[in-house]
């Protein structure tokens, strides 16, 4: 079966909330047909689409998994939810209100008091001059000011990250460990109550004895705060273990999404087939004459779009979506 070749080392896929549930909830942030073109060139200028017509609703204590392969796209998205890119064509809604062109400092810093980001370098997302106390002290002066027990409030987030405040709050980044400086981050946004959390490649810097403590920590706040995560991973084997659903990005459009159970059970497109058939199975020798043809691929998405084609984007069932042609 496709999910056992996957969980090597996995022994149970987490389930953050039941699929029933979050249906009788409204999303908290929707993209509606979201596109970004990046424009390069002085004289000859040249376009190139990095997300095209991205369609999804990020609904509340679930873990949604944007999975594909670099270059695919797939941070463009995150950064364009955390609106440091601007959207060339569609819509995005917080809470059903259309966010894509707030440009305000009033309008930004509420949006970004409820939607966070984690990135894949932790190193780079702290100022090496500054103390772990001074980073939140910062929180508190532009989010928080109101706030009188800050000693209490941030030592309560750091202890529900498994940090101890009295060791961390003096160090310096340089100090601390990349498991230690993601869990801060994780920290800063507990802090905020974020409702909203885009993590970008969270944990592929980290060790693997490192990796499951964060990703299990992830869950468990999920499951308590309601918080509704963006999981951005390459990692196929990571992103079944977390996500209640799942988006296969190729090329700047989603090519298939829904329930993340249904789409590892019975892929449709051909190319989220060729990246589960990619894994490898570790009670089988990689066979050395295998070669793989990436012009082959692009012939076999080519010719299922053909065989589809007028029917674009189609749900095989409620959960369970397969884009079936471009045209």
């Amino acid at each position: 079966m496709m999910i056992i070749r996957l969980l090597v080392g996995i022994t149970q896929r987490l389930e953050v909330k039941k699929l029933v549930e979050t249906k009788k909830q409204t999303p908290i942030i929707e993209a509606e047909d979201l596109g970004r073109v990046f424009v390069s060139g002085v004289f000859f200028k040249e376009q190139t689409v990095a997300v095209k017509d991205a369609s999804f609703k990020m609904m509340p204590g679930t873990i949604l998994s944007l999975i594909g392969e670099s270059g695919s796209g797939k941070t463009t998205i995150g950064r364009m939810i955390l609106k440091l890119l601007k959207p060339t064509s569609g819509r995005l809604l917080y809470h059903g209100e259309d966010i894509t062109n707030i440009t305000s400092k009033d309008d930004l810093r509420k949006y970004y008091s409820k939607v966070q980001g984690i990135f894949q370098d932790p190193f780079s997302s702290f100022n090496p001059l500054f103390r772990v106390d001074r980073v939140f002290d910062m929180v508190y002066d532009i989010f928080l000011p109101h706030v009188k027990n800050r000693e209490e409030r941030t030592a309560e987030v750091l202890e529900s990250v498994n940090l101890n405040p009295e060791r961390i709050m003096h160090q310096f980044p340089h100090q601390l460990s990349g498991g230690q400086l993601q869990r801060l981050l994780i920290a800063r946004a507990l802090l905020l109550d974020v409702e909203v959390l885009i993590a970008d490649e969270l944990i592929s810097m980290l060790d693997a004895s490192t990796r499951m403590g964060i990703l299990n920590l992830l869950v468990d706040i999920c499951k308590k705060r309601g918080m509704s995560v963006l999981f951005i991973t390459h990692d196929l084997a990571l992103g079944y273990y977390i996500s209640d659903y799942t988006m296969i990005m190729h090329r700047g459009l989603l090519v298939e999404k829904g329930a993340t159970a249904k789409i590892y059970d019975k892929p449709v497109h051909p190319y989220t087939k060729m990246l589960f058939n990619s894994v490898p199975d570790i009670g089988k020798r990689w066979d050395k004459n295998e070669k793989f043809i990436p012009e082959q691929v692009d012939q076999e998405i080519d010719k299922f779009y053909k065989e589809n084609k007028g029917q674009g984007f189609e749900y095989l069932d409620s959960d369970h979506g397969v884009l079936l042609s471009t045209e």
